[in-house]
């Protein structure tokens, strides 16, 4: 019943989305119903009735060619090339920052500097009182996207945080806080999945690239987060090691949205609004600890692993997603208090089990990736070949940040 109920729930959060955005149609089929229904058996009101039905029934139609016409009206085409690094700089604030790019998996913007300042644990995060809205341009193909998106896969359209600030080191004080904003998944998909994508109107050719209409500032730079129209959903993954120095990885099913079939960190997932509330019910307001707590949450779910088996998360790494609308990924080292042989006995918990087949546990040493790093071993050299091979690009970036951190602890 779990897999019938999840599948349900996708079914309608989808008409969900679309009747909101689609309410003037769903009007007129109701008109449509109230006619058939309000005939009664007498001449008055059989005129009545029959007109009215008549009426609704042509506004039905006609709001129905209306809204195939408008559907009709945009292209889409997966957008196959790598993404074009050369063509969109990183921004100027970002200090030594470098695209990293993995064939078949995506290309991530990454700056060391940036994951140290991190390492501080020094900043602060403040949560708008606004959710987040569609802005017009990218509101009119949500009815499109949609659909294109979910097909063969169960999307939930659950609520995440996202994220209007740059998680930018800071000489001397503080950092500013870093602004967070409610939305929920589809907005995600509305907007930074279109990064994927090239639309073109059927009636102009016009094409729409998200890239240099949403991502390049006025300097032809990639835009920081802070002027972002994106929702931009805080992504979070951590790798876990067990007592006996195993790295626990998740072998992602066919159903995921992202990185389908492929090895995922042992907890991957987005940042909600549950994760900035602490366990008495109180609000979080430091970065590491909302997405410390977002990490265990997802290992936790994807693993069968309880709170009591982690010993300890730290935030390791940072990234921008490129692909996926340059949105934030936060990146975990997770030290447990078990070992493999009681992880393997875990299951992921009841609502994971369409997207996880299981876990596989690697011997990874952390401490020689970091050392290979550092010498500027490139990092399908310096991961174990099956790792590289079959890894997703968060659990490569996850190694990658985790094994720097270690390196600079030695």
């Amino acid at each position: 019943m779990g897999k019938l109920t999840r599948r349900a729930r996708a079914k309608a959060d989808y008409l969900g989305f679309i009747g909101a955005r689609e309410w003037p149609l769903a009007a007129s089929g109701l008109g449509v119903v109230l006619g058939v229904v309000t005939i009664l058996p007498s001449a008055v009101g059989v005129v009545l009735s029959v007109v009215a039905l008549a009426l609704g029934v042509a506004t039905f139609t006609r709001d129905v060619r209306l809204l195939r016409r408008r559907w009709a009206g945009f292209e889409f085409t997966t957008i196959a090339a790598p993404f074009p690094t050369a063509e969109l700089p990183p921004p100027s604030a970002y200090p030594a920052a470098e695209y990293v790019a993995v064939p078949a998996r995506g290309t991530a913007l990454v700056s060391s500097a940036i994951d140290r300042d991190l390492w501080e644990e020094r900043h602060t995060i403040d949560v708008a009182e606004e959710p987040y809205r569609l802005p017009p341009a990218l509101k009119a193909t949500a009815p499109h996207v949609l659909p294109l998106r979910a097909r063969g896969r169960l999307l939930f359209n659950g609520p995440v945080i996202g994220m209007r600030g740059d998680p930018l080191p800071a000489a001397g004080a503080r950092p500013a806080p870093i602004r967070l904003h409610r939305a929920r998944f589809f907005d995600a998909v509305c907007s930074n999945e279109l990064g994927a994508l090239r639309i073109t109107r059927a009636d102009t050719g016009e094409e729409y690239d998200l890239r240099k209409a949403e991502l390049t500032d006025s300097a032809g730079t990639l835009r920081e987060l802070a002027s972002s129209s994106l929702a931009d959903h805080v992504g979070v993954s951590t790798v876990a090691f067990t007592t006996d120095g195993k790295l626990v990885t998740v072998r992602q099913s066919s159903l995921n949205a992202v990185s389908g079939l492929l090895l995922a960190p042992s907890g991957s997932g987005s940042l909600e609004p549950r994760d900035l509330r602490t366990p008495d019910g109180g609000t979080r307001r430091l970065l590491h600890t909302a997405v410390r707590a977002g990490m265990e949450r997802e290992l936790c779910e994807e693993s069968g692993l309880k709170p009591e088996d982690v010993r300890e998360t730290k935030v390791v790494g940072f990234a921008r997603w490129m692909e996926r609308g340059a949105k934030p990924e936060f990146f975990g080292l997770t030290e447990l208090a078990v070992d493999s042989a009681e992880v393997a006995r875990r299951r992921p918990v009841s609502g994971e089990r369409l997207y996880s087949a299981g876990l596989t546990l690697f011997d990874v040493d952390l401490a020689a990736v970091g050392d290979a790093l550092t010498g500027d071993v490139p990092l399908s050299e310096a991961l174990p070949e099956r790792l590289w091979e079959d890894g997703s690009l968060p659990l490569l970036l996850a190694l990658r940040a985790a094994a720097a951190w270690q390196a600079a602890r030695v």
